[in-house]
């Protein structure tokens, strides 16, 4: 998941991995508690609202700034993940 994060967010070398694994972490443990089932790890769409929290926190290290696109995709997508039924 690194990997495809440091591509999305243009990242080359490995001076920020640490900070990025961290985030994902955060990000899935987001996820998780906001009751996103476990079986919706497989899905792009998880994929993407990782990749969506890590570039709020990567890119936005200021808490009182708000990025209301990034945000409301973000919400989005935890919306669909939690009440699409495949």
């Amino acid at each position: 998941m690194i990997e495809i994060v440091k591509k999305y967010l243009r990242i080359d070398g490995s001076e920020d991995d640490e900070v990025l694994a961290l985030l994902i972490e955060s990000a899935e443990e987001e996820l998780e508690e906001s009751g996103i089932p476990e079986e919706r790890k497989k899905e792009r769409r998880y994929e993407l609202a990782v990749m969506l929290y890590v570039t709020l926190f990567y890119e936005n290290r200021d808490p009182s700034i708000q990025i209301d696109k990034l945000n409301t995709a973000y919400q989005s997508l935890i919306l669909k993940l939690k009440s699409y039924k495949r």
